[in-house]
């Protein structure tokens, strides 16, 4: 049976212990990180194909003016930005961060191309997943063009019931969000209190409940 994408990128375990019949010729070394070491930094070059095979990330870019923007967490199983390994210049965009114990499975650039030729299947996985982080880096952009603090908040929780449904629970804790939407800390505490009060969300610990969707559309304008 043939395997569909997402379970081509699910399977890492497989790889590993050599049972995937679509890696099963693959060259490929395994490293281990601990908790809160810096395993890649912004402008790394980036000559394999990375992936997490177990723990999670988080990724962070240093803009122009030298502020700390915070991009996503990453959980496995998931490659690490593997556009870049077939751009001009190939170097991270981001400095990736572990938060947990992880694994990463590094497969050279010479055995991607070699995979893609052989593995209809892997070639589709792959640019399915880079046209998706396209997608994401968009809303990205769309989310640090909104000038308010609470638009922002609002625009993310948005997404956030969107993929996950209604409640759902927040990944990041309050300095992470921070960071990730480019703000002071007090000033996010603030506006979260805020939305709390006008009845828009609901927030108990790290589950967030959506009172009010038009609300929160109104300050995306």
């Amino acid at each position: 049976m043939k395997k569909t994408a997402n379970m081509i990128w699910n399977n890492i375990d497989d790889l590993v212990n050599g049972k995937d019949d679509v890696f099963s010729d693959v060259t490929f070394s395994c490293t281990q990180y601990p908790k809160n070491e810096l395993v890649f930094r912004q402008n790394d070059i980036c000559d394999s194909l990375y992936l997490l095979s177990k723990g999670s990330v988080k990724t962070e870019m240093i803009t122009e003016n030298g502020n700390l923007l915070g991009i996503e967490i990453i959980h496995a199983p998931r490659p690490l930005a593997p556009a870049f390994l077939f751009s001009e210049d190939n170097r991270f965009p981001v400095d990736v961060t572990s938060i947990t114990d992880i694994e990463i499975i590094k497969i050279p650039k010479k055995e991607v191309v070699r995979l893609m030729s052989l593995q209809p299947d892997f070639m589709h996985q792959f640019i399915s997943h880079n046209s998706n982080r396209t997608q994401f880096l968009t809303h990205r952009l769309q989310l640090l063009t909104i000038k308010t603090i609470k638009g922002k908040i609002a625009y993310f929780l948005l997404e956030q019931m969107q993929e996950y449904g209604n409640p759902f629970m927040l990944e990041r804790n309050q300095t992470e969000l921070a960071d990730f939407f480019n703000i002071p800390r007090p000033s996010l505490a603030r506006s979260l209190s805020e939305l709390v009060q006008e009845n828009a969300i609901r927030i108990e610990r790290k589950k967030i409940t959506i009172l009010d969707e038009n609300k929160l559309k109104e300050l995306l304008v």
